[in-house]
């Protein structure tokens, strides 16, 4: 377990060792004037507009916080402020992170299905480590409560910006489902009937969630047809109303002409239908089920892997990510034909590490994406400031630059569903990115400028 936010430049300090985009431009599909008001433009040799995707001496224009148009080609309106680089890219996210989050919330061990990961964030908690993540680059990151717990709950994405309100701090509240698996602070690590178990019960859960579903669609159906019903006799009886109440009529004089009581006949209508109980963890993983939420598990041995992998099989809209995933090469295959992620924290552990890293290994996240993995590279809630580091780290481990540069942008966008959002520098994007002095993840390159929706909050005249 990894308390949160601690950077590893601040562990190495106190001594601790153990859990150390073609050359053509790009334009909006109908760009609304360009106006002088909160115009930046950003100029740069070079411009990744995403990995593998560059522009050579290329412009940037923002606009009230958004990409407006990105091109070789472009002018620069007069009165704009202008930015210059050597390179520029989307701004880094921390896929497995801690920052904003309050340390109870985050070591929690009761957390469940439908905890919350934004009730436990606060947006006036850690602005020292957010000054050095959005110095170091990284300018999103997800969270969530209970990090090894059994259910960790909802993640959200939030944004390392000094924020007002937590409104203004949230860029996604509802980016995950969470669960940990075989993990050492869930009792004897050992016990693998134990850790089978609970893969098994995590798969239940899942199916719960999707009875739940079919529960809520069969009494929406019900619902329907019992309204439809409804409505068709009330239309009846007020078509027949006058020929009915002229029949009642004469029934009654039927009846007193022959000296007997009339009896009204009583109106049966069918029984409204009864919604499901409604249970708030099974509602969460409904919406797994039906693939609406990504599923985070958090796991790292073999065995359980091809447990969850087994388990999960029949579930074909299910959005399954590995985190951590020490083992995960032995069962690379099916996780590239899944096309299920795989978040690597590459980072140097101690002799004391905990069990389930035994086959730890710096390697791991070259070798997965070369098997044909989905790679993500994130904290484990270490230190968002260290994701700059960790990726040099595993790009000299064997994993390729490109692919270590979607591991912090464009991947991590995709698994949770921003990329219309964040992760690549195009138009209508939010204007999340870094004007850098080097090429992106070189242990020689610093941030010059690091911008949130279109904000510069570094500049060389802002660092410590």
């Amino acid at each position: 377990m990894h308390l949160p936010e601690t950077t590893l430049a601040s562990v190495l300090l106190v001594g601790a060792t153990s859990g150390l985009f073609a050359a053509t431009a790009f334009a909006s599909a109908a760009p609304s004037p360009l106006t002088n008001g909160d115009l930046v433009a950003v100029r740069a040799h070079k411009l990744h507009v995403s990995p593998g995707n560059v522009l050579e001496d290329a412009t940037l224009l923002i606009r009230d916080g958004v990409i407006m148009q990105v091109g070789d080609d472009l002018k620069v309106p007069d009165g704009a402020r202008v930015i210059e680089g050597d390179v520029v890219c989307a701004g880094f996210m921390d896929p497995w992170g801690s920052l904003g989050m309050n340390g109870p919330a985050t070591v929690d061990m009761s957390t469940n299905a439908a905890t919350r990961a934004v009730d436990g964030v606060d947006p006036y908690l850690h602005p020292w480590y957010r000054h050095q993540a959005l110095a170091a680059g990284v300018t999103a990151v997800r969270v969530q409560a209970g990090m090894v717990s059994a259910r960790g709950g909802v993640g959200a994405v939030l944004s390392t910006a000094p924020a007002e309100d937590l409104k203004s701090m949230i860029l996604l509240e509802d980016s995950n489902a969470a669960a940990g698996l075989g993990l050492s602070s869930r009792g004897n690590p050992t016990d693998v009937f134990a850790r089978i178990s609970a893969v098994d019960k995590l798969v239940s859960d899942i199916n719960s969630g999707r009875d739940y579903a079919m529960g809520l669609a069969k009494y929406a159906h019900e619902l329907e047809a019992w309204n439809k019903t409804i409505a068709e006799a009330e239309a009846k009886l007020e078509k027949d109303f006058k020929k009915a109440q002229k029949d009642r009529d004469k029934e009654i004089a039927e009846a007193k002409e022959k000296g007997k009581e009339f009896k009204e006949e009583k109106y049966k209508e069918d029984k409204r239908p009864k919604p499901p109980k409604p249970d708030a963890e099974d509602a969460v993983m409904a919406r797994v089920a039906s693939g609406e939420l990504p599923l985070v598990v958090t796991i790292h041995r073999a065995a359980e892997m091809r447990e969850l992998l087994k388990g999960t099989a029949r579930f074909k809209r299910l959005r399954l990510v590995i985190a951590g995933g020490t083992e995960a090469e032995a069962v690379a295959d099916e996780l590239a034909a899944r096309s299920i992620p795989v978040i690597v924290r590459p980072i140097p552990l101690g002799a004391n590490r905990p069990d389930e890293y035994s086959g730890h290994d710096l390697a791991l996240a070259g070798r997965l994406a070369d098997a044909g993995v989905r790679v993500l590279l994130g904290s484990s809630g270490g230190g968002s400031a260290d994701l700059p580091l960790l990726a040099s780290l595993a790009i000299g481990h064997g994993l390729d630059r490109d692919k270590a540069l979607a591991a912090l942008t464009t991947e991590v966008a995709r698994t949770f569903d921003l990329s219309g959002e964040l992760g690549s520098l195009r138009p209508g994007r939010r204007a999340d990115l870094l004007v850098l002095d080097g090429e992106p993840l070189l242990p020689t390159t610093t941030v010059r400028y690091a911008l949130s929706a279109g904000r510069v909050l570094i500049s060389p005249d802002s660092r410590d």
